[in-house]
């Protein structure tokens, strides 16, 4: 079961689509869109990370952060990335550390959840019933961005 909105954000540290180290902590006072899916480059995650890629510039006006999670290595996130010409970072979670403080371990990959997480930490929205067609705008409607 997903953590629940109120609840503090775990931290974390870990790699992104170009090996850069990432933290929560990076976006202390941004809203940040942390979204996790099972695996890069399949037909449901690509719709996902599309509609995220396509409404970009909507986020970016709202100063809003999206970063997606796989257990996918940066190699993979690189591909999937150049394929889809993703405009957002993907982290690399291999070692499940993400996937499993954000309970979305799914055996082995991510559960497909999503959390709007505020400027200090708190998780904000909950979102565990993904269409991955429409889940960007999606989420900027259900928080009243």
């Amino acid at each position: 079961m997903p953590l629940t909105v109120g609840t503090d954000a775990p931290a974390f540290t870990v790699k992104d689509t170009n090996g850069n180290t990432v933290s929560l902590s990076d976006f202390k006072g941004k809203t940040v869109v942390l979204y996790f899916y099972p695996k890069d480059d399949t037909p449901g995650c690509t719709k996902e990370a599309c509609s995220f890629r396509d409404a970009a510039d909507e986020y970016k006006s709202k100063d809003v952060v999206v970063l997606g999670v796989s257990t996918d290595d940066e190699a993979s996130h690189q591909a999937f990335t150049q394929k889809f010409n993703l405009n957002f970072p993907l982290l690399a979670d291999t070692e499940k550390a993400l996937t499993k403080a954000y309970d979305v371990d799914g055996g082995g990959y991510a559960k497909r959840v999503t959390y709007v997480i505020d400027g200090n930490g708190k998780i904000t929205h909950v979102d565990a019933n993904v269409n991955t067609s429409t889940h960007a705008s999606d989420i900027l409607a259900a928080v009243g961005l």
